[in-house]
């Protein structure tokens, strides 16, 4: 194929791209064919001509707002369903263990996990809701897993109903905080 093409970019009023003109002719087989695709509109003006300064701030912005988002959706998502759904359940099978609860580890806790499950499920930039429901899942299942198999390893009273209960919501909790934080942060700060 033999061709020739005219791109033209027109700046807006913003000095960025406002759209791109692309028109040319192509030969093919000695049949000459004639094309024009007007108006490629981008209404983000740092789109072709972007500093790397504002794509980095805008990149940052978005893990900011994904953060934010699954913390804001697990915390009372998990406090409902350890503190109500099954405090029962836990206190009958292990409640000998229980103590009083000790903000400053649980806060570090859900920190440090809201910070794995970006870096391996919801941050990766082709992720969409359905990988980030499925590797959440598996993310939370692997997790909860390490700390209920370990525990009923060393811990004489904990039991395999607590372990099977426990890894089942972790896997559920994880899913559904990883994909509502990216569904709302493709809503507030879009790729």
């Amino acid at each position: 194929m033999i061709g020739k093409a005219k791109i033209v970019a027109k700046p807006d009023q913003a000095g960025g791209v406002g759209s791109i003109s692309h028109q040319g002719v192509n030969s093919f087989d000695g049949h000459q064919v004639h094309y024009k695709y007007c108006n490629l509109a981008f209404p983000d003006p740092y789109y072709i001509t972007g500093t790397s300064e504002k794509r980095e701030e805008a990149r940052l912005q978005r893990y900011a707002v994904l953060y934010l988002a699954t913390l804001i959706v697990l915390i009372p998502v998990d406090f409902l369903f350890l503190g109500v759904v099954a405090k029962g359940f836990f206190t009958s099978q292990v409640g000998e263990m229980l103590g009083e609860i000790r903000l400053a580890p649980a806060i570090v806790f859900y920190l440090l996990y809201v910070a794995g499950i970006l870096i391996f499920v919801s941050a990766p930039a082709n992720a969409t809701w359905q990988s980030t429901l499925l590797y959440g899942a598996l993310f939370g299942l692997f997790c909860y897993a390490t700390f209920d198999l370990t525990s009923l390893s060393l811990l004489k009273h904990w039991t395999w109903p607590v372990a099977i209960v426990d890894v089942s919501w972790g896997a559920v909790v994880t899913a559904i905080s990883s994909t509502a934080g990216l569904l709302i942060a493709n809503q507030i700060a879009p790729k």
